[in-house]
């Protein structure tokens, strides 16, 4: 249900930025870095755009690239998956060639962010839209504190670094940091959200829910994600920015 709850709130968000962006019906060019299985590529495809999706791991390429040979054809021809690293974005495309770039669960890795987010920017053409969903390190807290894990609690109050799911050592990142990032490189932030407010907690591998029982839990996520103070306590953020 985590990824579930993820996948749908930055869908509806970036539909809705999108629509408050660009005229309805255009068709766009989309920048996926980290792009992962595919998830928001193929989505954003199916919906007409046309999609460059860049992933530096060999079987997430390998997944996104299964998935999109099970689409017509229509939707294969506006997709295009590469191997790359989001550091190299500047190697592979020329400034301003893209309307949208997402980077979403990828700068947690990424040891110098700022740098790395100006990359994304200049990718970017005049008015277009950054989308970055990162952990929030104002809530690093919340998961092992409502897990009953003081000790972890009391420790993720004093560094944005954590131990992901996967083991991995990485790093959160902070709203207001991050705010004055995207204001530094000229896209300043125009919309943020939270993701996953109160299922961040939610196991693995957790029974699927009933269609009307997972429909009234995004709704909540939904709502929660817009609203303070609950959004600021969300495992994710979801910042948009705007490309002067």
């Amino acid at each position: 249900m985590r990824t579930t709850v993820r996948q749908e709130l930055v869908a509806r968000q970036l539909d809705e930025q999108i629509s408050a962006r660009f005229p309805v019906g255009r068709r766009l060019r989309v920048l996926d870095v980290g792009t992962g299985p595919g998830t928001q590529a193929l989505r954003l495809a199916r919906a007409g755009h046309q999609v460059t999706g860049l992933e530096s791991d060999g079987d997430l390429l390998a997944a996104a690239r299964r998935a999109l040979a099970d689409e017509p054809a229509g939707i294969r021809e506006r997709v295009r998956l590469m191997h790359g690293d989001g550091r190299d974005t500047g190697v592979h495309f020329l400034p301003g060639s893209f309307d949208v770039v997402l980077c979403h669960g990828v700068l947690m890795h990424v040891a110098e962010p700022d740098a790395f987010v100006a990359g994304l920017a200049r990718m970017l053409a005049p008015g277009g839209l950054l989308s970055l969903l990162v952990r929030n390190a104002d809530a690093l807290a919340m998961r092992p504190g409502l897990a009953g894990d003081w000790a972890g609690a009391l420790g993720a109050l004093d560094t944005p670094a954590y131990t992901n799911r996967l083991g991995l050592r990485v790093r959160a990142d902070r709203l207001d940091a991050l705010t004055a990032t995207l204001a530094g490189i000229a896209a300043p932030l125009h919309a943020w959200y939270g993701v996953r407010v109160f299922t961040d907690n939610e196991p693995d591998g957790a029974q699927p829910l009933a269609a009307d029982e997972l429909a009234r839990v995004l709704e909540l996520e939904d709502r929660a994600g817009r609203t303070d103070p609950y959004r600021r306590v969300a495992a994710l953020l979801h910042l948009c920015g705007v490309r002067g």
